[in-house]
């Protein structure tokens, strides 16, 4: 009996070449290879030589000199002060503005009426406001003659505060204002994966007995794991890349107490005019933020998994 011909399940469908969605992706693809893909490349490469100002001007002034500059780097006790710091300003201030963010968008998720949604915007903020109005502002707060805190701290017979005189607390003043400033886009993404949990899920734990703290952790905490992992990886990124507020704030003092790696390498390569030296200095960074985020990915498959 001659068996019917059609379709086989393991026989693949061919199907027309349509070139058209590479073209509206292309422009995309472009833009990527030109700003993100190609520096990294070229930072590689001047890395391995001894680039300045001369070097710009004329390029035969460049010299190769291999791992040269990564042999100095890690003899530079500013280097290691600046990556001190920096892994200090990520160990303090990515919880707390995790924590800030979630606390902030937990009671804001209460209500909606027009208190609420006021106070959407006074967190959010500091978000958009430009840093050095914020430094301004903050400069005059942590001002130890006549600064608010210091005011404040006056009224219960507590000695002033070196806000940005001492290293340590200078670090901690830094932090306290990178944390107010990073609450309002964290908390927007919070408050919305919070509005995305179905309210089914609460009413029967209400209807179960559960208090509000067990349907926190069993309901609210694990179905906010996809946003908690992504603010985790973008807030690790951007204070592993620290710079504005130990720039516009302290200019890294003092006595280095508040240079971070980031301030380092625009110090090295724009003050210095080091190019090569800050283009190593950079890609160790690199590297850093690349082993950071693979871990924490890591971590999240081995979460899914169990």
């Amino acid at each position: 009996m001659a068996r019917k011909k059609g379709f086989k399940p393991n026989q693949s469908i061919k199907r027309p070449f349509k070139p058209e969605p590479y073209y509206f992706i292309t422009p995309a693809i472009v833009l990527l290879i030109v700003f993100a893909v190609l520096p990294i490349f070229i930072a590689l490469v001047i890395s391995f030589t001894d680039m300045d100002l001369r070097g710009i001007s004329n390029w035969s002034n460049i010299t190769f000199v291999g791992l040269e500059n990564y042999r100095v780097l890690l003899s530079d006790p500013i280097f290691w002060t600046s990556l001190y710091n920096t892994f200090f300003y990520v160990v303090i201030g990515v919880p707390l503005v995790i924590l800030s963010s979630l606390g902030a968008a937990l009671l804001l998720s209460y209500g909606s009426n027009k208190l609420f949604q006021f106070f959407r915007v006074i967190y959010y903020m500091p978000a958009i406001t430009n840093i050095v109005a914020i430094a301004v502002i903050w400069g005059f707060l942590y001002n130890v003659s006549y600064g608010l805190f210091n005011q404040i701290l006056g009224f219960i017979n507590a000695g002033p505060i070196p806000w940005l005189e001492d290293p340590t607390i200078a670090k901690l003043s830094l932090i306290l204002l990178a944390v107010w400033k990073g609450i309002g886009i964290n908390m927007l993404i919070y408050l919305a994966a919070l509005q995305s949990i179905p309210k089914d899920y609460y009413e029967a734990a209400t209807i179960d007995g559960a208090s509000r703290t067990q349907q926190f952790f069993k309901i609210t905490f694990p179905l906010l794991g996809f946003a908690t992992f992504f603010i985790t990886v973008t807030t690790l990124i951007g204070w592993l890349q620290f710079f504005e507020e130990p720039f516009v704030m302290t200019q890294g003092g003092p006595l280095d107490g508040t240079i971070s790696i980031a301030l380092f390498i625009y110090q090295t390569g724009f003050s210095y005019s080091n190019f090569g030296y800050a283009a190593a200095a950079s890609f160790v960074l690199f590297i850093i933020i690349i082993i950071a985020t693979l871990i924490q990915f890591k971590l999240r498959r081995k979460q899914e998994d169990i």
